[in-house]
């Protein structure tokens, strides 16, 4: 059985590279798995690639199988969907989605695969770490039926909170977005869609995750009285500044953060397996294709990443396809 194998690493701020790997054997209870498709988080994975984490959160922004440590070099990542090459008989031949970085080949514990339901292509699989933090927002977020919601921010995270919430009775689901490209992805999702000028205000809940202050500013605008902004960006290192005055308190608006790390204290009773089964359930739904926007080969990341980052590469989810024979 063929056990080498190539990761992509991020060598320093800014610069990636391909290294070659020499994997173990499997243990009892470990699986070999080999990489079909994995996916880029275009907001997380971009930040990290910048070397924009700062240090308070180095600990807290690990990655479940990551290798060396931020700035760089550290290879990181969370989306991959493979099949079993070597394991048990449960699981050996099964595709399955893990929260491991861009790699060929790995050997990690059973446990830390979940089998991709047989409704779900392995090419939309790469989404499910994407849904799982979607469903842990809404969780926090508790929506309720006709309620009025604005999700503002359009990459990967808003379009599948936007996504789900499309499937709630009576709500009205408003995507906010300053590209008005994302137009196409809202009808695909079937919610609604509106500049940042032109965005419905009187809303019970906003969901922001544009990663900037003015997305959130405009958040607490669009908000009824009593309304709540749950907040999803994650800021990495920059300051933001956000306008608490005027009718912030006498409106009595909420801010809460909600973060994918702990799951919901909403839903404690519930594991994280729970969690990303029914992410994975839920991507049987083909209008999520519309969030891979781009698909390139594992040997171009290199050259891809960079260009994701400074937005060269304009992307919601991008999936890394590899060859078969590696």
């Amino acid at each position: 059985m063929n056990r080498a194998a190539r990761a992509f690493w991020l060598s320093s701020p800014g610069h990636g590279e391909i290294r070659d790997v020499a994997l173990p054997d499997p243990a009892r209870g470990e699986v070999v798995v080999r990489s079909l498709y994995s996916g880029v988080s275009r907001g997380t994975e971009t930040l990290v690639f910048r070397g924009g984490v700062p240090e308070s959160q180095h600990t807290a922004m690990r990655a479940p199988f990551q290798e060396g440590d931020f700035p760089a070099p550290v290879k990181y990542g969370y989306l991959n969907v493979g099949v079993v090459e070597e394991g048990p008989d449960t699981l050996a031949g099964r595709t399955v989605f893990s929260l491991f970085p861009h790699q060929t080949r790995f050997v990690v514990p059973a446990s830390a695969v979940t089998v991709v339901p047989d409704t779900v292509p392995a090419e939309r699989a790469v989404l499910a770490g994407t849904v799982e933090t979607a469903v842990n927002a809404l969780w926090d977020a508790a929506p309720l039926v006709g309620d009025r919601i604005a999700v503002v921010g359009g990459g990967m995270v808003g379009c599948s909170v936007a996504a789900l919430l499309a499937r709630f009775p009576g709500v009205r689901v408003q995507l906010v977005d300053a590209d008005p490209a994302r137009a196409q992805v809202a009808e695909a999702l079937g919610v609604g869609f509106a500049s940042p000028a032109e965005a419905l205000g009187g809303c019970d809940l906003v969901v922001h995750a544009s990663a900037t202050e003015q997305g959130l500013a405009r958040s607490l605008e669009l908000l009824t009285a009593e309304g709540t902004v749950l907040e999803l960006s994650w800021y990495g290192d920059r300051q933001v500044s956000l306008p608490l005055g005027e009718a912030f308190h006498s409106r009595r608006l909420v801010i809460r953060s909600s973060q994918v790390g702990t799951v919901s204290p909403a839903r404690a009773h519930r594991t994280y397996a729970d969690r990303l089964a029914l992410a994975l359930d839920l991507l049987a739904d083909p209008a999520l294709d519309a969030l891979v926007t781009g698909e390139s080969a594992f040997e171009e990341l290199p050259e891809v990443m960079p260009q994701l980052a400074d937005g060269r590469i304009p992307a919601l989810c991008h999936r890394v396809r590899y060859d078969k024979s590696a």
